[in-house]
């Protein structure tokens, strides 16, 4: 192998710099008695995009502080019976000393690790123990901040217990703290989303002397104008907020929200579109942008996400099988699967201009003399009553005619076997007998069918008003024989036990070939950072955190296989025939281009590991132990800004295709070249040029 060879590869494994060669498990936090607690209401607590970032970013955060760094939630006991190991802390810990007298004063406090990687600390309050004293907690709110909170609000009332309870813990161990070493304690309490935000407003105006961090993910005002069909983003300076947020009865909790971006020594928001919209809406720009990150696991063999790709890929494809049985006339091997998945949000999600699109690429398809089949899935959890009984009776009849034919095999085998023992070559009449071909014409039979494949999986609840199933209706997407473009609407979210699947959402997203994520509004999107992680392409657009992410980090993205669609500065229209348009590209690969775009996607994946991302969070801290404490020096963030760099993204612009041949020689199988993922003939084959 060449040196310049070894040396690019090198380059492709090793370009990113490590963040955890700077982890200490927390010896330089324990040796300055710096200690950090992150207040969220989705630690061990399952519902919707926080839970991921606080739950993947674990393994980083505990890397760094070790066993000064402290989870602070809800108990929730369904999902803490489930994902937390309750277990005292050390005896001589201030944790225990602050734990004690919370519980002294009544409080219901469980303490353990989550199961999770790193397995951080955790401490979930039982907000039932402080119940009683919601009213006091109120009035103290409303007589130091002029917050109001309507009696009715159940999802409001248990923000405020918990908030209190967090402050009042965090006081106690401040206290403890001080008895714990002859270094002054240090103490950063991160909080996340207005849920969590009571706690450092209490905090401040309690005056207790620690560093406060606030992270907004999405704005409460900004949520529901978009999903009420507002121009949003071109109005955002012009919105009354005060105005919007009583009309749509949420002003109480927009002034937490507000409260506690002001109140903060740092702010920060996940994306630049975010603090964007925090700037006109909290009326505070963010100090940081703390991107949203996942737990890169690497394979030791480079191209083992391809070999995922086409094991999910059949299973989806037995499911194909038998949905579409009775009209079963496109070739699997000639066949995409696109899908878009998330919570049941139609516009803000962008399923409206994805079935719109898929109308528009059904007919160029079927215009321009197309080969290819996309199946697309749409995985939205909806209201069902059950499972479609044709859904189910398709995969019934294909598992009997496979069974069936398994069968037969059996017996021609056994039958053949014989005949060739004896000496003679196998006549065909004796070998399929009469019993054989009756058993098989009744399993074709039963394949035949009346209507058309239908368009959903379940029976939705008052289907005549679903967004979705009306769309489709507008659009004609009805699974006919020459449609290209077949729907599938999966009213729930995948696991290994459905009956259909038998997938998990991992494992269906590894074996789809596009991920398509046209959302208006996204503060990140995890759904597109996690095709990239697989190795996925993915649609995203220039109003998600994620889309914004990458457009500035990677010189041409839709090389990378991360196609953004706008949906800023252009029309409605316009996106809708951007985003068909990338989806007829995507159908004109060839295989091979597709497995070149998939390994340079899944070359992203160090962009988006938390061992990168996670210098922004600790920045954020950092910078407000500067404000708290005007004698505190970060050492680390000294070394780091001597030796760490932010990974370039291994998009460098390429050299000119037209300096070299369009059609690259097929590799030898073995040779060097075939794990060769970062040559510049792969553009050329994906007929990409940089000009």
């Amino acid at each position: 192998m060449s040196r310049d060879r070894s040396s690019r590869r090198f380059y492709r494994s090793e370009s990113t710099h490590d963040l955890l060669s700077y982890m200490d498990r927390g010896q330089a936090a324990s040796n300055e008695n710096r200690w950090t607690f992150e207040t969220a209401w989705e630690a061990a607590n399952k519902v919707g995009g926080i839970y991921t970032v606080i739950r993947s970013k674990a393994y980083v955060s505990t890397e760094e502080m070790g066993e000064n760094y402290c989870l602070l939630g809800p108990f929730k006991e369904t999902c803490a019976r489930q994902e937390v190991e309750e277990q005292d802390f050390p005896p001589n810990s201030p944790l225990t000393a602050a734990v004690n007298a919370m519980r002294s004063q009544g409080y219901k406090l469980h303490t353990g690790t989550w199961l999770v990687d790193g397995n951080p600390q955790i401490i979930l309050f039982d907000i039932g123990s402080a119940a009683w004293q919601m009213d006091s907690y109120k009035q103290e709110l409303w007589s130091t901040t002029s917050i109001g909170i309507p009696h009715l609000d159940v999802e409001a009332n248990d923000a405020v217990i918990l908030g209190f309870m967090v402050a009042q813990f965090i006081t106690e161990f401040r206290k403890a703290a001080e008895k714990y070493s002859d270094t002054p304690p240090r103490v950063v309490a991160h909080f996340h989303e207005w849920q969590a935000g009571i706690g450092l407003i209490v905090l401040r105006v309690r005056h207790v002397d620690v560093a406060t961090v606030f992270t907004t993910h999405a704005t409460l005002l900004g949520r529901y104008l978009c999903a009420g069909n507002t121009d949003f983003y071109n109005n955002l300076d012009k919105f009354s907020v005060d105005e919007e947020a009583g009309k749509r009865q949420i002003y109480h909790r927009y002034c937490m929200e507000r409260a506690a971006a002001h109140m903060t020594h740092t702010f920060t928001t996940v994306s630049d579109i975010t603090g964007f919209e925090a700037e006109h809406l909290l009326k505070r720009k963010p100090d940081f942008i703390t991107p949203n990150g996942l737990n890169v696991k690497k394979f030791s063999a480079l191209h083992e996400f391809q070999n995922l790709h086409a094991l999910a890929k059949e299973k989806i494809n037995e499911f194909s099988r038998g949905h579409f049985y009775g009209h079963f006339n496109f070739d699997l091997d000639k066949t995409l699967y696109f899908f878009i998945a998330g919570r049941y949000e139609f516009g803000n999600k962008g399923a409206d201009i994805f079935i719109e699109a898929l109308a528009r690429l059904n007919h160029y398809l079927k215009a321009s003399g197309s080969e290819m089949t996309v199946v697309a899935f749409l995985i939205f959890p909806a209201k069902t009553n059950n499972f479609n009984v044709e859904s189910l009776r398709g995969h019934a009849v294909t598992k009997s005619l496979r069974d069936t034919i398994q069968d037969v095999q059996q017996q021609i085998g056994k039958r053949m076997y014989d005949i060739c023992l004896r000496g003679h070559l196998p006549d065909t009449s004796a070998l399929l007998q009469k019993e054989d071909t009756v058993r098989l014409k009744r399993c074709i039979y039963a394949l035949q069918r009346d209507g058309l494949p239908p368009v959903t999986t379940h029976n939705i609840v008052e289907d005549w008003s679903d967004p979705v199933l009306n769309s489709i209706r507008r659009c004609e997407l009805f699974n006919t024989v020459n449609d290209k473009v077949k729907v599938i609407f999966h009213p729930e979210f995948l696991s290994s036990t459905n009956p259909l699947f038998g997938l998990d959402y991992e494992e269906f997203v590894r074996g789809c070939h596009l991920g398509v994520f046209p959302s208006y509004y996204e503060p990140w999107g995890y759904t597109p950072a996690e095709c990239t992680v697989m190795g996925i392409p993915s649609v995203t657009t220039n109003l998600s955190g994620f889309g914004c992410f990458m457009q500035d980090h990677i010189a041409d993205p839709m090389s990378y296989g991360i196609y953004v669609v706008d949906r800023r500065y252009i029309s409605l229209e316009g996106s809708v025939q951007q985003l068909a348009q990338y989806m007829f590209d995507f159908t004109k690969l060839t295989r091979r281009q597709r497995i070149i775009q998939r390994n340079r996607t899944e070359r992203l994946s160090d962009l988006l590991d938390w061992r990168n991302l996670g210098i922004y969070y600790r920045q954020a801290r950092a910078e407000a132990l500067k404000i708290v404490y005007p004698d505190y020096v970060d050492h680390m963030h000294m070394e780091l800004g001597k030796r760490f760099n932010y990974p370039r993204p291994i998009s460098e612009p390429p050299s000119p295709t037209h300096s070299r041949a369009t059609t690259p020689a097929a590799s030898v199988h073995g040779s060097d070249d075939e794990d060769e993922v970062d040559e510049e003939k792969e553009l050329a084959e994906l007929r990409i040029t940089d000009n």
